[in-house]
């Protein structure tokens, strides 16, 4: 039964987060006037399929993406057709990057949306204030003391309570620096340590919470929002210098299972974790790898740049690459996850 409601709610939160993220290059498309031959969601074979004004709306049988198809996008496929105002390539650059980085965008504003929702299932707004200790506590030994309130963990800035926790259970060696306002004045501690047991860091102190309102429950929300976004951006980061390694990585089927796990946590953990998703995706959809839309946005820019268009061909062999490459690197990370499974 549990399985089945796991994979169910990872259908729904992929499928929607697909969605939002269609719908932003579907209805910039459509206000800019590029003809849309079809909006679908899902890959595959269509199983469901409704065209209404021009565009064919389609549900396609495996739930793992979705396009928008607009005319000219690909000019090899398309033709060059210079005379057509509904053409995808027809459009000046700036609206053509509007398009492209709708769907990112809406992305963040979803994760945004879910932050606000997040926060409201809360019953109280966490602080980043120490309020109490356990006994014979290492951090209040090393340093640390009541109503400080934490401002950097190892030069990295928190925002939120999950800051302060995700900062001290994934240092390595218990020993930080750590940046407080005690007594209205900035201090650096720089040997604040926390003990080991059974090989985990044990967080040993807790933090104020404030009864919520309008005003702090708003405030947290873009500070989740903020929060969020800068981890996802300091994991590519350990992703390239290679302190992430490959068998770190998750893919639909990895992260339905934490889906899954979310969902049976409460309310407020899943929707943490749905932010999460569709944040990264937000943000992972914007670097200039070929295929994704930051890619093109990088193509559109050149343009810009040359005043003139990269030859369709070399940019449709780049971008070709580029999804192959994408493709089999989930397709290896998801034989990874399923080999996970079973263990």
């Amino acid at each position: 039964m549990n399985t089945a409601v796991t994979i169910l709610v990872s259908i729904l939160v992929f499928g929607a987060i697909i969605m939002i993220h269609e719908l932003g290059h579907f209805l910039t498309a459509k206000m800019f006037g590029v003809t849309v031959d079809e909006f679908a969601l899902g890959m595959g074979p269509a199983i469901f399929k409704k065209e209404y004004k021009g565009t064919v709306y389609a549900l396609r049988l495996f739930p793992i993406g979705g396009f928008v198809k607009m005319q000219g996008e690909d000019i090899e496929e398309d033709g060059i057709k210079q005379d057509d105002p509904g053409m995808f390539y027809n459009k000046p650059c700036w609206q053509r990057m509007i398009i492209l980085a709708a769907g990112a965008a809406m992305n963040l504003i979803l994760g945004l949306i879910v932050c606000l929702a997040m926060t409201i299932s809360m019953q109280v707004i966490p602080m980043n204030t120490v309020a109490q200790f356990a006994d014979n506590a290492s951090s209040a030994q090393t340093g640390l003391q009541l109503e400080d309130q934490i401002l950097k963990i190892n030069g990295i800035s928190i925002y939120t309570d999950r800051d302060i926790v995700n900062q001290l259970l994934s240092d390595g060696d218990g020993v930080y620096e750590i940046v407080v306002k005690r007594d209205g004045k900035k201090m650096t501690l720089s040997n604040v340590k926390l003990e080991s047991k059974n090989n985990s860091l044990v967080l040993d102190f807790k933090v104020h919470a404030q009864e919520k309102g309008f005003f702090n429950a708003i405030g947290y929300t873009f500070r989740s929002f903020v929060s969020i976004t800068r981890s996802i951006w300091l994991s590519l980061g350990d992703l390239i210098s290679g302190k992430v390694v490959f068998s770190d990585l998750s893919g639909p089927v990895g992260v339905g299972e934490v889906i899954g796990k979310a969902f049976h946590a409460g309310w407020e953990t899943f929707l943490y974790i749905a932010a999460f998703i569709t944040i990264n995706i937000g943000v992972f959809n914007l670097l200039p790898i070929p295929a994704l839309d930051g890619g093109r946005l990088l193509f559109v820019l050149i343009e810009m740049i040359r005043r003139k268009p990269i030859a369709p061909k070399y940019e449709g062999m780049i971008h070709f690459i580029g999804l192959a490459a994408l493709l089999l690197l989930m397709a290896v990370v998801t034989a990874k996850d399923i080999f996970k499974l079973f263990q």
